[in-house]
């Protein structure tokens, strides 16, 4: 409710807004960030979406007033991120359902963000030398190529793509994805020798 506060105070401010993601936008900060006209990310900050939570208490009543209010919470949420993004929401509702980790790159790419901030530079570029011209330049390219364009990270993304790779080897059933994108997760090598149900326990413990 705080957030939603301080989101309705930035957006209803008459100047410009301009949001700076320099650590951590995560949760009630992320729909927070949504308010700015332009919000710039830091190379090394990250971005994190998720499903509202609460405790409750009380009988099933209880529990289901719970339930129905988390999802209008949620749905309040999307608001935001729909205002902003434009993506879809069903598309926002998986990537809050699987916890959607991004980084600055990944957050401009969805529209959660409209730039990377650049570091600014303090001494000035050296001329090249005599004769040189910008070769120097174009052959650190081709030995260091570029990085990755952007990184998203799902936990539940993961955990269905680690079923799916046990299932394929030892047989059962494969779970439903949640959401689209599915983590690849190289197969082991070599037999372990385990009881798949076994495997399956341990998983089971692990996620819990």
């Amino acid at each position: 409710m705080a957030a939603a506060q301080i989101y309705n105070m930035l957006s209803n401010y008459k100047g410009k807004v301009t949001v700076k993601i320099d650590g951590i936008a995560a949760s009630a900060a992320s729909v927070i960030a949504m308010a700015g006209d332009t919000v710039l990310v830091s190379p090394v900050s990250m971005l994190m979406i998720h499903n509202p939570a609460t405790i409750a208490w009380g009988d099933h009543v209880e529990m289901q007033k719970a339930i129905d209010m988390l999802s209008e919470v949620k749905e309040s949420i999307i608001n935001a991120y729909v205002l902003k993004t434009g993506l879809s929401r069903p598309k926002l509702s998986h990537l809050m359902d699987a916890e959607t980790w991004m980084d600055a790159n990944k957050a401009v790419e969805l529209g959660f963000a409209d730039e990377i901030m650049a570091r600014a530079k303090e001494e000035p570029e050296k001329e090249p030398e005599e004769g040189k011209g910008d070769t120097d330049g174009e052959e650190e390219e081709k030995k260091f190529p570029p990085a990755p364009s952007s990184m998203l990270f799902s936990r539940r993304a993961v955990t269905n793509a680690l079923l799916n790779k046990m299932a394929a080897r030892y047989g059962g059933e494969k779970p439903k994805a949640d959401i689209q994108a599915q983590a690849k997760i190289p197969a082991a090598d070599t037999e372990t020798g385990r009881c798949v149900d076994a495997l399956m326990e341990r998983l089971n413990l692990l996620k819990r």
